[in-house]
């Protein structure tokens, strides 16, 4: 028996990959796994990424488009996209990624065991590492690749069961918030590397700099509202994974140091903006550079 599932898709602006996604979803390979809708939520786009849906639309019928008229946070538009889906497992995948053809497969197929509550696979960025950002870009998911060998971490696209009506609507790091609902469930996340999400990060500094402090900020939010506090915030994890990078390239060493420093940097930062300024950036200002993938 197939497995059926709702995908939501979630775009702000996203013209320069959104057709890419939606024909790397449609062409899926799938067995066990069944598609049964792709529901769009467009948060307030003022560019053609709408149009382009419509226009999608009349070639693949599971496509549905719902709007927002302002930009209310991705939490808020996943909620959303679980009020208007139909099928017991979701997935939900932001409009500037793309997945290899049987990571769908691979993610749904999973809740084939009644423990898993969640999965999730393997980014791949597509930056080039010869410049100091897209070093830094890679090295952050090879670390995020070993931590969720030890404990899943999940990222960029995952699939859930539905155990709830909503998420937080204020957290900025809503994948880590399905995590905490589905570890208070009592079920298991599931890492799942051979599942493939090609993506792209930041290729500034200053957009770097912008996405991991908000990301610290984010998880500092949601070990206080959730009691949930992810892998990457583990002291111990990071040093042992870090020691397994400089086994696999000792040649790296001075790059890395500078990443290091850069993250700490950026950690700082995102907990300056959440214990003196007291924000919350769950509706978070757009890094353009990762935008425009070139799979």
């Amino acid at each position: 028996m197939k497995i059926s599932c709702s995908i939501g898709v979630f775009a702000h602006n996203e013209e320069a990959n959104i057709l890419h996604l939606l024909k790397a979803l449609s062409g899926q390979k799938l067995d066990r796994a069944q598609i049964k809708e792709i529901i769009v939520v467009s948060s307030a786009s003022t560019d053609k990424t709408d149009d382009l849906v419509r226009q999608y639309a009349l070639e693949d019928p599971r496509l549905k488009l719902f709007t927002q008229a302002k930009r209310e946070g991705k939490s808020s538009a996943i909620n959303l996209f679980i009020e208007n889906s139909s099928e017991p497992v979701l997935v939900v995948i932001s409009g500037d990624v793309i997945p290899t053809e049987h990571t769908i497969e691979l993610l749904v197929s999973a809740f084939s065991d009644p423990q898993t509550g969640a999965s999730g696979g393997r980014p791949l960025p597509v930056n080039s590492d010869r410049d100091f950002i897209g070093y830094c870009v890679n090295l952050l998911w090879r670390m995020h690749h070993r931590m969720a060998l030890r404990s899943p971490k999940l990222g960029e696209m995952i699939a859930f069961r539905r155990l709830m009506s909503s998420i937080p609507r204020e957290s900025a790091v809503d994948e880590a918030s399905i995590e905490a609902i589905v570890r208070q469930h009592g079920l298991k996340l599931r890492y799942i590397p051979e599942a493939g999400i090609i993506n792209k990060g930041p290729e500034t500094f200053r957009d770097f700099v912008k996405q991991r402090r908000r990301i610290q900020n984010g998880h500092l939010w949601l070990m206080k509202h959730q009691n949930y506090q992810v892998v990457s915030q583990n002291k111990g994890t990071l040093l042992s994974i870090l020691k397994e990078e400089i086994m696999a390239n000792p040649t790296d060493l001075p790059r890395l140091a500078g990443a290091v420093l850069l993250e700490i940097y950026c950690r700082l930062l995102g907990s300056w903006d959440y214990y003196v300024k007291g924000k919350n950036p769950f509706t978070w200002d757009i890094s353009s550079s990762t935008k425009k993938i070139k799979a």
